[in-house]
């Protein structure tokens, strides 16, 4: 989702790894799909389960092994799964309103609790007309 009322930043950052998959790789998608599942049913979030898979494992791209992505593979495994997006908005104004009660003139912060209250709604808001629609 763009930022909406903040400055653009542009888009340098990193890049993805190459399609391919790499000759020193030696799980197969297989072991990787249960690996996935395993440490979702641990309770780890989505993009924890890339880096560790990424960083335990050294596998660059589970979409690039799998052909397919980790919450589509979770999703065939009947594992429901939020959104990370929806977490971080939500850790964020929880801590936006404990701010906001202990320095009750900050009214940037006022300000920034309900843009992101509102992303927030938003993107539920998305999510549920995702899910209806997947649904027909």
């Amino acid at each position: 989702m763009a930022t909406l009322y903040g400055k653009g930043r542009g888009k340098a950052g990193s890049h993805a790894p190459k399609p391919e998959k790499p000759h020193w790789l030696n799980m197969s998608a297989k072991d990787a799909e249960a690996l996935v599942v395993d440490l979702a049913k641990k309770g780890v979030s989505v993009p924890k389960i890339g880096l560790i898979l990424r960083d335990s494992y050294g596998v660059p791209s589970v979409k690039m092994l799998t052909g397919k992505k980790i919450t589509k593979i979770l999703e065939e495994n009947n594992i429901a799964v939020e959104p990370h997006e929806i977490i971080a908005l939500k850790k964020r104004i929880k801590t936006l309103k404990k701010h906001t009660e202990k320095n009750k003139k900050d009214m940037v912060a006022k300000r920034g609790l309900q843009l992101t209250e509102e992303k927030l709604r938003r993107l539920q808001r998305a999510s549920k007309k995702q899910t209806e629609n997947e649904g027909d």
